[in-house]
């Protein structure tokens, strides 16, 4: 294993530069389905993701073998920021985002990672990221039944094609073997397009109509200070996200990357990242769990596969005609993944809370995990008339606040 890891210093070969288009197609379903729900342009999404995995790595000196892409947790977000107030201030939010990344690896610097557990132990993140998915619940169902799709077909036809999205996706997460168990998002696209295609309800005419080369739709941000308060918080999940990323691939390659080349650099890069997607137009790139797991499989420890994992996507992206066959995919098809893909992100959060063994019986955590999970599910606002707080903002700072305020006795 460290012969391995050793010999990352070596030229590049061949052999690197096709690991590291495995490596991408592993991260690409996640990848452009942030983008395609959110409605942002997955041509910058794909160019963003190369460039966020380019300045990590150059943050980390190299030394974390990740690859950075679009963040689930901030597709409710997204879409609410862009119904609100338009993408380019939706963008705007993003891209201050990612300086509450860098705020986090500030603080790191300073207090060491114990400062992450003391302001968002898993009391605080847990019932967050159960809201995170639980409040995304109505709008996967609406996709995967056709809601308002505007797709001419019968209704039994949509959930047909929905399920069997859903029911792929179900299929290869548990049971495929090896490399395809890492990819069941790709799999639930191609038998759901391709049932969309046997009913007739695909259109290729933008396929045909898109050149090959053709530089991506940039957006660039505009900031209002309400789309930038609404976003801040919602960097609380991703963060703890960042962790479990970070811990894993250390414990996989066997070097502890939280002290070399330090916690403090590594959120560091996700906020480079995260800050400039949201400048070019792209959802925030962070550390990625599927590439983690290409890399536990196939043992490949050299972080120069990432590096041609960014530049096959930042390759991909000049393609005009990707972009293009990624529009034509029935959001019925999207709906049925969905529908697993927002419940697990809610399982996360519930797993949290078991494992590390969070007493609900305690009145203080009793009382953190109602509030957040009433209040984001149920839709509290404070309006404060020029700027409401509501979502998954208003739950991050209600947690950490209550978090901080209650007392925290061995015994209530």
């Amino acid at each position: 294993m460290s012969k391995t890891i050793d010999n990352d210093t070596s030229q590049h070969s061949w052999q690197d530069i096709f690991t590291g288009a495995q490596m991408l197609f592993v991260a690409f379903g996640a990848l452009v389905l942030v983008p395609l729900l959110t409605g942002l342009n997955t041509n910058v999404a794909l160019f963003t993701a190369g460039l966020g995995t380019l300045l990590f790595q150059l943050t980390t000196k190299g030394k974390v073998p990740v690859f950075l892409a679009s963040s689930f947790a901030f597709i409710a977000p997204i879409s609410f920021g862009v119904a609100q107030w338009g993408i380019p201030a939706t963008l705007g939010g993003l891209f201050a985002a990612g300086f509450v990344f860098m705020f986090f690896a500030f603080l790191v610097k300073i207090n060491g990672k114990h400062v992450i557990d003391r302001i968002l132990p898993p009391v605080v993140t847990g019932p967050i990221i159960m809201v995170i998915g639980l409040s995304l619940a109505p709008v996967a169902v609406k996709m995967a039944m056709g809601t308002d799709s505007g797709i001419l077909a019968e209704n039994y036809q949509l959930i047909l094609i929905s399920m069997a999205s859903l029911l792929t996706t179900l299929i290869v997460a548990i049971w495929a073997k090896g490399f395809f168990r890492l990819v069941p998002i790709i799999a639930g696209i191609v038998v759901g397009y391709a049932l969309s295609c046997i009913m007739g309800i695909v259109n290729f005419q933008p396929i045909i109509d898109a050149p090959w080369f053709k530089v991506p739709d940039f957006t660039f941000p505009e900031f209002h200070w309400q789309a930038i308060l609404y976003m801040i918080p919602i960097v609380i999940a991703p963060t703890i996200e960042h962790v479990g990323d970070i811990m894993a691939i250390s414990a996989v390659t066997g070097k502890d990357y939280t002290k070399d080349p330090g916690l403090q650099r590594t959120l560091l890069g996700d906020g480079l990242a995260t800050s400039s997607a949201g400048f070019f137009g792209g959802p925030p790139c962070i550390t990625y769990a599927e590439v983690i797991g290409a890399v536990t499989l196939t043992r490949n420890f050299k972080t120069r596969v990432m590096t041609w994992a960014a530049i096959w996507a930042i390759f991909m992206s000049f393609v005009g005609k990707i972009g293009a066959f990624l529009s034509t995919i029935p959001t019925v098809v999207m709906g049925g993944i969905m529908v697993l893909l927002f419940g697990s992100i809610a399982s996360v959060g519930i797993n949290i809370l078991i494992k590390h063994k969070v007493d609900l019986s305690r009145s203080r955590n009793m009382c953190i995990v109602s509030l957040v999970l009433v209040f984001g599910i149920g839709g509290m606002i404070f309006d404060f008339g020029s700027y409401a707080l509501q979502g998954i903002s208003l739950c991050g700072i209600l947690a950490i606040l209550l978090n901080l305020i209650l007392p925290n006795k061995s015994t209530d």
